[in-house]
């Protein structure tokens, strides 16, 4: 007997044990507390669990007596009991993790059968097909989950059997081709080198092994490693009392959400199957029916059901996910756990629960996570395109994707990097959840709307069509046809996860739109928050969209984009190349006006927020042409010829600007100092549309950015330059706005002296991009192309810097930066302006350090808003 206590009956626990019972334990637990009708059984802790891959086998030795002592409770409770030959009690074993893994770990059935135990089964419950059926079943999952056989071996079986009887169903197999079919099995067993164990006691020792061990499947660890789950958690195991579906017309078996996971709507979404066992309704083999139809088959039955649906809502006050199975026409809760949902179904749940009283709104904001945020991006097929469906399927996950037709999950892995794949597959299996990630969306020609594929693919907010029968799949050949049209491997198809619906070739897509629910869950998020949510806008239209998605401001408008215009270019380019100041005046002399319009738009756009502009920031002669490609066309044009000198100037240009190392060379404020007419004129151009909006009655409030600021002196002098053009532009305009200056801290250096650069600067925004490279010593397209996955893969790092902020050295330099800058200046606005700024996680580092604001692209700036609440109420750390 163990000295620790690891094995607990149902009603030793409740639904605040989560970590030690795990999930399905707690709530079994809880529901079994509250008298639902619950199978008896008893739960194997996480801690066991954690124990075991510590101890292996030592560990089941210690906990075994208390083991069979649990067991002995239940042939109590159940009047039956394990072995007997009289009345003879079966089980399941099936795991259960602290966090709900859906299809991740295994489960084994009817454990407690062999050939003396069948028969008396058959022999009690007066059905002999049903007891060879439960047989059969228990070969098939006790060996590929515990003895480590190949399904396939057995569903090829399974497939001759009904082949040769001509029947389509499972169910439709006769006792005595059961009988049959469980000799051929033990042979697959006995040729794979193994032995079928014939004792329960065995079985069940070696299927309480089988589940501790499929913790670390790579299946299990790539799941963890997608929902970033900590692999130290473990799964407890649950060992239940079997109850049957499949005993007859008065049985069934389910799965059913009490609201729906696709849009949230408030009512009873899921399936059944009747004669059947749970596994068939998630594995996909037959097609189910859905919930309502129970109604008219068993209305007693689905009238319990609804009431126990809305007493175990209210009682988690959230949506569940409910596995029942009807055994001789009466109920029985299998499990209940908060549900998989999509996004827009997340957002709807919420926001109807907080209408109906069920949660505050603190708890609707934090119900939405920022990373369920990118699946409300996702696109639609436009509705404006004419197409003709193929094939319709049941709409079992929203959105829509194009992509190349891969059959295999592996393929779909590999390929899915590069290029948008479609995985389509018969089913989909939990082994194949790399591939589910990988694929743009999926397809199924089996499974319903709970099937494996469905649940998944809603959580990876994936399209997915499922159960398209009329799609018939050559896996051989890589092909699937439907009627006379034939689809191979490689070919685009389209998939509306929303309708069901398969087209062939690429289908037009649309951005999706956000609801009024969703509009008002930000709304109430931002009333948790601290952080503000700005956006980087380098154009009115950006703008436009940021305040649209909620941004409080502009954090980063980048100036240089705004060159890269096909008119405005030449001018530009006639800028770099000019020898002298007065050409370079010049030429700078017909960009202000276009500045100047750009600026006024994005003022407008913004309404009142704050502006935040970043001066010329990139080396000059990422404004030319490539070398290679001017002598080419110099040879083309001929040297003498009036481009041809042009041409031969901007070579020499080019060359004269060529730099070892751009990234950190003549640029930034760099540029300011050397050419000072370069940030003068955006300096005006900033001002002059400022009078401009200012004069039409309306507020604005720019920011002037002076880029890569390193030394205290470069700081003065552009602080000095900003103050006597911006009052020379006022005095001209005769108009006063208020303006900030201040500076992007994107090199160690700029941190470290943050107090001497806070003596001129009236604000910071950490430009993490640069900060990361400068502080690695990376280049980020080198890094990124050559070893950063490679890194993260082999544990080196954890994250790619350049995705998730390196809180311990670039996190640290924003700490001093923002510590030094406030000790010389108490009222510095700091803010990040990099593309961590949509981070979660990073964006819940900036609210710890005490930032102002994050800015983040407009496409982001909902997840950053959330994001901030989420950090505000410490559900993010």
């Amino acid at each position: 007997m163990a000295d620790k206590k690891y094995v607990y009956d149902f009603n030793e626990g409740d639904a605040s044990m989560r970590a030690l019972l795990g999930g399905k334990g707690a709530n079994l637990a809880q529901m079994s507390k509250i008298g639902l009708p619950v199978p008896p059984g008893f739960i194997i802790t996480t801690e066991a669990c954690k124990a075991y891959w510590t101890q292996g086998g030592n560990l089941l030795d210690q906990i075994w007596p208390d083991v069979i002592s649990a067991v002995s409770r239940v042939e109590t409770s159940t009047g039956k009991k394990f072995g007997s030959l009289d009345n003879p009690l079966l089980v399941s074993v099936r795991s259960g993790a602290p966090v709900s893994m859906p299809g991740m770990m295994d489960t084994i059935l009817n454990l407690g059968l062999n050939d003396d135990t069948a028969e008396a089964l058959a022999r009690v419950s007066g059905d002999v097909r049903f007891a060879y059926d439960s047989y059969r079943r228990f070969i098939q999952m006790f060996s590929d989950v515990v003895l480590e056989v190949s399904a396939e071996l057995f569903e090829e079986k399974l497939s001759e059997i009904r082949k040769s009887l001509g029947v389509e169903f499972d169910h439709q197999i006769p006792a005595d081709s059961l009988k049959k079919l469980i000799s051929e099995y033990k042979e697959i067993v006995r040729k794979a080198g193994k032995e079928f164990p014939a004792n329960p006691e065995h079985q069940l020792r070696l299927a309480i092994d089988a589940v501790f061990r499929s913790w670390n499947t790579p299946r299990a660890n790539t799941y963890r490693k997608i929902n970033n789950i900590s692999a130290d958690l473990g799964t407890a195991v649950n060992v239940v009392s079997m109850v049957f579906g499949n005993l007859g017309d008065d049985c069934g078996t389910g799965v059913c959400f009490t609201r729906d996971g696709a849009t949230g709507e408030n009512k009873l979404y899921g399936e059944y199957l009747m004669n059947a066992q749970g596994e068939d309704v998630v594995a996909g083999i037959r097609t189910p029916s859905p919930i309502a139809e129970l109604e008219k088959v068993m209305p007693g039955v689905y009238g319990e059901f609804v009431r126990i649906a809305k007493l175990l809502e209210n009682h988690y006050k959230d949506m569940q996910d409910i596995e029942f199975t009807v055994e001789r026409g009466k109920l029985y809760i299998l499990q209940t756990r908060n549900g998989k949902r999509t996004a827009a179904a997340e957002v709807k749940i919420a926001m109807d629960m907080l209408r109906e009283g069920l949660i505050d709104a603190q708890t609707a904001v934090t119900r939405v996570s920022p990373d369920q945020v990118e699946q409300l991006l996702h696109q639609q097929i436009d509705p404006k395109a004419k197409y003709k469906a193929l094939a319709k399927g049941l709409p079992a996950s929203p959105g829509a994707a194009v992509g190349e037709v891969v059959f295999d999950a592996d393929e779909a892995a590999e390929k899915g990097a590069k290029t948008p794949v479609i995985l389509v597959r018969p089913e989909t299996t939990p082994d194949d959840i790399h591939g589910l990630f990988a694929a743009q969306g999926v397809l199924t020609t089996h499974g319903g709307m709970t099937s494996h594929a469905a649940v998944v693919a809603r959580g990876m907010g994936k399209p997915c069509v499922s159960g398209a029968e009329t799609v018939k799949i050559d896996l051989k050949a890589q092909r699937f046809t439907v009627g006379g049209v034939t689809v191979n491997k490689g070919d685009f198809i389209s998939l509306d996860g929303s309708k069901g619906e398969v087209i062939v070739g690429k289908v037009p897509l649309i951005e999706a739109k956000f609801s009024d629910d969703f509009k008002t869950l930000l709304d109430n998020a931002d009333k948790e928050a601290r952080l503000e949510t700005w956006a980087n806008a380098d154009t009115p239209e950006d703008a436009r969209r940021a305040r649209e998605f909620g941004a409080r401001g502009v954090g980063l408008c980048r100036t240089e984009h705004m060159f890269m215009a096909a008119d405005r270019l030449p001018a530009m380019q006639k800028m770099v190349i000019a020898s002298t100041k007065e050409e370079r005046v010049d030429a700078l002399a017909s960009l202000e006006p276009m500045q100047r319009e750009d600026f006024v738009g994005i003022f407008e756009a913004m309404d009142g927020f704050p502006v935040i502009i970043r001066l010329l920031d990139p080396p000059l002669h990422e404004f030319l042409p490539k070398i290679p490609d001017l002598e080419k066309e110099l040879a083309e044009v001929g040297p003498d010829s009036a481009r041809g000198k042009t041409i031969k100037t901007e070579i020499a240009r080019a060359n004269d600007l060529h730099e070892i190392n751009p990234m950190l060379g003549f640029r930034g404020c760099r540029l300011g100092i050397v050419y000072p007419e370069i940030f003068e004129m955006q300096i005006r151009a900033i001002i002059s549309a400022a009078c401009e909006v200012s004069r039409k009655g309306r507020t604005v409030h720019p920011e002037i950015m002076m880029p890569l600021v390193g030394i205290k002196e470069e700081m003065r002098r552009l602080e000095a330059m900003a103050r006597r053009v911006s009052a020379e532009v006022m005095k001209k305009e005769g108009v006063n706005v208020s303006y900030k200056v201040g500076t992007m801290i994107e090199v160690p250096r700029a941190a470290m002296i943050a107090d001497e650069v806070a003596e001129y600067a009236e604000f910071f925004s950490f430009g993490t991009n640069d900060l990361t490279q400068t502080t690695y010593g990376y280049s980020r397209d080198d890094a990124e192309n050559k070893f950063l996955g490679f890194y993260v893969e082999d544990g080196v790092v954890e994250h790619n810097p350049f995705h998730v902020l390196d809180r311990s050295g670039v996190g640290g330099l924003m700490r001093i930066a923002k510590e030094k800058g406030r000790s010389v200046r108490p009222d510095l606005s700091i803010g990040i302006c990099g593309e961590h700024g949509g981070n979660p996680s990073s964006v819940a580092f900036c609210h710890s350090l005490g930032l102002n604001y994050v800015s983040c692209s407009p496409f982001r700036v909902p997840v950053a808003r959330l994001a901030a609440a989420h950090a505000a109420l410490g559900k993010l750390k």
